[in-house]
């Protein structure tokens, strides 16, 4: 995005109308709230202290105070001070990490910051913590600790670097570099890579390892938790890079971790974070996939086969033989199987999976049967299969419990043929499990640049297990009465929109191509296709290319290669990094892909001045988890389509939207190439929960805008052109 400062849009230089406010008949959305409360719960001289503290924090960086930080940072003071909980939408540019980070290290006690993506876990760990402990040191008296902790398979496990990883295939020890390809194989090197390794890293931490290795390189010297053989127990527990990361995390101040080890401390009764008063969740909106992703099980064919392999070590035949013939059985059945969801398990499959049930209870029980004494490292066997066995048991349990709060479908993968069909079961919805477990012990502040769709917070909040009988106004009074919070009362929460730096009806257009047909199943749409390389044509290049699927990408980019002298980057075709920085480096350089994209992105400056979405991205109709959703949703008398379908849309949207405007200087134009935004009765509640762009339809006007920016920005290398 180009310096000028010019504002890039049609006709008068203030902005046009905004969409209509939706109306809650028009699907379920609500009017926007109030913006400009201010918080008043905590003291004044503490206030001022949070105050002076965030200045000398952002001093310290080099950069500016925001209002919209200071009122985040006040509020983060306030709901530690209070007990409630809190959602802030914090836009692009506000400075967010420090107005949660400061409050937070001034609480005293410990604070848990959970975020979605290790690129954010490495910036707080690595830049933001670092920086903002010493600027607040001379004030706090005292140089708060920090550490990041994860799950313990994304540690490297010396029991295995060492003694090597019982085998699948046969007795003894198991080499890897040796049985998967040898030592001149790349899985071989990546092996023998990661054994010398493990002599030279301090932390363990496969995201320390430069370059990366393959997950099936790092899974021959990983174990998850229930695979270890405990502290007690390892010849290398005094060492393991796991237990030092959690003995580190018992003793810091802030602990940095992500949403998956967050809900598997929440949820699944195995406690791994320490004892804290205060949790912060960054990337809240991404919160609910991360948890439904953790609480979704699978059953395949090829799991049982090795479980079946590592029983057969020290199981009894009896049982080995039978889990041998419930894998059989259920893989001839799972080989014509149709996908879809299943509300009830046919009988045959009902039956191969309680007979992998009961095959897997047999083996569990057998284990302590060793059949072949001479088995190398019995621990570490029995542990990996106990675990496998173990594993299959809940699933397959769970899966013949058939619960109404669960959705169970049947998923087949291109990738691998028609023998990878599987079993899924995934919760209805996890905002139950939150609501219980997230809540109770301690102040959550829920923290994103998009947490309000459709102008309020209760959609976001009511999927988080915030409901609606426990939110509280925006604006706090001097004399508001504190809330009873006994056993079974509400979670008290507040929505707090900050705001952004940036001024988005001058930085930015909304430009819906309502003259389009609507789009339909098959990706090909040559209306679109002919508007799309117009855009690109005007802006010069610069575009990033959002579509709703990976097969709409890939066709528009093959046609648009034939037709533009642009490079055309498409995700998948290089590692998503290489990609971004390519995109980065070449303003005549367009980028498509699909969902990493509409959320992964930060290019600011001229490379990106024109963010293209192909539709507006609904589920599909036929995904069993959200179609389950929006079905439950219809029964209990709500609107499916907009709780559900509409309220996921929306979301990815704000996000794709966010990729324009990085950067106070940014000017482009996000382009919306399917009309029903404009049309449909929904389009307002969409419209609204993106970023305050000048608003238009006309194509003509947009194109003009696109080449005024274009102009100002570095001359492209060649002219777009239409074969």
């Amino acid at each position: 995005m180009t310096n000028d400062t010019s504002t890039p849009t049609p006709g008068p230089q203030t902005p046009g109308p905004r969409a209509d406010a939706p109306d809650p008949a028009d699907g379920g959305a609500v009017p926007p709230v109030a913006d400009d409360a201010s918080v008043h719960a905590v003291p004044d001289a503490e206030r001022a202290r949070v105050r002076e503290l965030l200045h000398a924090a952002v001093t310290a960086v080099g950069g500016v105070e925001r209002p919209g930080q200071v009122r985040m940072a006040e509020a983060v003071a306030d709901a530690v001070a209070t007990g409630e909980h809190l959602l802030v939408q914090a836009g692009t540019g506000t400075g967010k990490s420090l107005a949660y980070l400061v409050p937070a290290l001034a609480h005293g006690d410990r604070v848990v910051v959970a975020t979605a993506t290790l690129a954010l876990q490495r910036q707080l760990v690595e830049r933001d913590l670092p920086r903002t402990v010493e600027a607040l040191r001379p004030l706090l008296r005292r140089t708060p600790q920090f550490a990041m902790l994860k799950g313990r398979s994304n540690y490297l496990c010396l029991h295995r670097a060492n003694e090597g990883t019982p085998s699948d295939e046969g007795e003894g020890l198991f080499d890897p570099a040796e049985a998967l390809g040898g030592p001149s194989s790349k899985l071989g090197k990546d092996i023998l890579r990661l054994r010398d390794w493990a002599d030279e890293t301090e932390t363990g931490d496969r995201d320390d390892l430069t370059p990366g290795v393959s997950d099936k390189a790092w899974a021959q010297m990983a174990v998850t938790s229930k695979e270890c053989l405990g502290a007690s127990r390892c010849p290398y527990g005094q060492d393991c890079f796991a237990e030092k990361a959690r003995e580190r995390a018992k003793a810091a101040d802030v602990v940095v971790t992500n949403h998956a080890l967050l809900a598997i401390d929440s949820i699944e009764g195995a406690p791994i974070l320490p004892e804290h008063e205060l949790l912060i969740v960054d990337e809240a909106h991404e919160l609910v996939s991360r948890v439904t992703g953790v609480a979704t099980a699978e059953l395949t064919a090829a799991a049982v086969n090795r479980t079946v392999k590592r029983a057969a070590r020290l199981a009894n035949e009896k049982a080995v033989d039978a889990l041998q013939a419930a894998a059989e059985n259920y893989h001839g059945l799972m080989e014509v199987a149709q996908p879809g969801r299943v509300e009830e398990l046919p009988e045959n499959l009902a039956y191969a999976v309680a007979a992998i049930r009961e095959a897997c209870r047999a083996v569990i029980t057998s284990l302590g049967e060793v059949r072949d004494k001479g088995v190398s490292d019995e621990d570490a066997v029995r542990k990996q299969t106990l675990a496998s066995a173990e594993s299959l048991h809940e699933t397959a349990d769970r899966l013949l419990e058939e619960s109404p709060y669960d959705v169970v479908w049947i998923e087949r993968s291109d990738r691998f043929g028609m023998g990878a069909a599987s079993l899924r079961v995934a919760p209805l919805t996890v905002s139950g499990l939150l609501r219980e477990n997230l809540y109770a012990e301690r102040s959550v502040v829920l923290t994103s640049a998009t947490l309000k769709l459709g102008g309020d917070f209760g959609g976001v909040a009511a999927s988080v297990g915030l409901p609606p009988e426990g939110r509280l106004p925006e604006e706090r009074g001097t004399d508001e009465p504190e809330r009873e919070r006994g056993e079974g009362a509400p979670p008290v929460w507040r929505g707090l929109d900050v705001g952004s730096p940036f001024s988005y009806p001058k930085q930015g257009i909304l430009y819906v191509a309502r003259h389009l047909p609507p789009p339909g199943r098959e990706p090909d749409r040559p209306e679109m296709l002919d508007e799309l390389a117009d855009l690109i044509g005007a802006a010069g290049g610069r575009t990033l290319g959002l579509f709703s699927s990976m097969r709409a990408a890939q066709a528009a980019a093959e046609a648009l290669r034939e037709r533009l002298d642009h490079p055309i980057l498409l995700q998948g075709e290089d590692t998503l990094g290489e990609l971004i920085r390519a995109f980065a480096s070449d303003a005549e350089t367009c980028l498509f892909g699909t969902l990493s994209l509409w959320q992964g992105v930060d290019v600011p400056g001229s490379a990106c001045q024109l963010v293209v979405m192909d539709r507006i991205p609904f589920p599909r109709p036929d995904d069993p988890l959200m179609s389950a959703r929006q079905k439950a949703v219809e029964e209990a008398g709500g609107n499916g389509f907009m709780a559900v379908a509409a309220t996921h849309a929306a979301l990815l949207m704000a996000q794709g939207a966010g990729r324009l405007v990085r950067a106070a200087d940014d000017r482009g134009v996000v382009a919306v190439l399917d009309p029903r935004l404009a049309t449909a009765r929904y389009g307002g509640f969409f419209r609204s929960s993106m970023p305050d762009f000048w608003y238009t339809t006309d194509r003509n006007q947009v194109r003009r805008s696109l080449a005024a920016v274009n102009s100002s920005a570095p001359p492209p290398r060649a002219v777009a052109k239409r074969k």
